[in-house]
């Protein structure tokens, strides 16, 4: 093993560290988390105040029509293509 292997490496690393400093993305400022005085109240709803937004009853309700959709469609396909299918081998004991 040479010496000359992990210097070369040393090197490399600290060409990638000074690379990524200087050219990487600059960082920047978040925005201030407190509520802003403008004029409405909060964007996110219509005056309600703070809670939920959207209305969830509507979102879980479509969530189980598409549950029932897709357990009925399945249902109806394996019941149409015959079950699970027989491959011609004698079923096991």
């Amino acid at each position: 093993m040479s010496l000359l292997r992990p210097a070369a490496d040393v090197a490399l690393l600290a060409l990638t560290v000074i690379l990524v400093v200087l050219i990487g993305p600059p960082a920047v400022l978040a925005a201030d988390p407190s509520p802003s005085s403008a004029a409405g109240g909060d964007p996110r709803s219509s005056g309600e105040g703070p809670g939920l937004v959207g209305e969830p009853l509507l979102a879980i309700g479509a969530v189980l029509v598409i549950a029932v959709l897709a357990v009925a469609a399945t249902t109806i396909w394996v019941r149409a293509t015959g079950g699970r299918g027989d491959s011609g081998r004698s079923p096991r004991r």
